[in-house]
């Protein structure tokens, strides 16, 4: 009895071994983006990224967890604009800054992550004027320490906040061409 229980520590430190070169061999940057056409000009979805008070309008985030504790702080919008959260686990607690922006074309935001984990990311909101509407790419980048790349071997990441990604350019899409076939139409 004794010789099968070391026999299975062994191989469960062998494998354990063989996971932690695994994702020692894995990028020391990751990328997520995800992007989408609004029809609606860069005018109108722009002040929708640009000032956190309009994010509980279309951040996939904010109903996850109704009892959420935000504030804002700094400047009204753009740079210096600061929001905070703290929640529930599926939320977590955390603070965005927008760094700095290209009115009607980018704002780039230092997205830092307190709990359930501890990660510092950079956001960036890139519009596009395109034929009939704006392309609005979303995309998050950061560096994968190796906790992060254990969790990248055991979980799909791009495909999780990948997701988040998409419901949240659905539901800012939703609201910008509402907001821009309310302003199309004649008094």
């Amino acid at each position: 009895m004794l010789n099968v229980l070391l026999y299975v520590l062994v191989l469960a430190l062998l494998l354990l071994l063989v996971l932690v070169i695994f994702a020692i061999r894995r990028p020391n940057e990751f990328s997520i983006s995800r992007a989408i056409m609004i029809r609606a000009p860069a005018e109108t979805v722009f002040p929708l990224i640009d000032d956190f008070r309009q994010w509980p309008s279309w951040s996939p985030w904010e109903r996850l967890d109704p009892a959420m504790k935000r504030s804002l702080s700094g400047s009204p919008s753009g740079s210096g604009a600061v929001y905070e959260w703290e929640g529930n686990k599926q939320v977590g607690a955390g603070r965005m800054e927008i760094l700095s922006t290209t009115p009607s074309s980018r704002v780039d935001i230092k997205l830092s992550f307190y709990k359930p984990f501890r990660a510092e990311n950079r956001t960036t909101f890139s519009l596009t004027p395109q034929h009939g509407g704006t392309q609005v790419n979303w995309e998050m980048s950061g560096t994968n320490n190796l906790m992060f790349k254990i969790m990248g071997i055991l979980m799909n990441m791009d495909k999780m906040v990948g997701r988040d990604f998409e419901r949240g350019l659905a539901a800012m899409k939703a609201r910008a061409e509402t907001e821009a076939s309310l302003n199309a139409t004649p008094s």
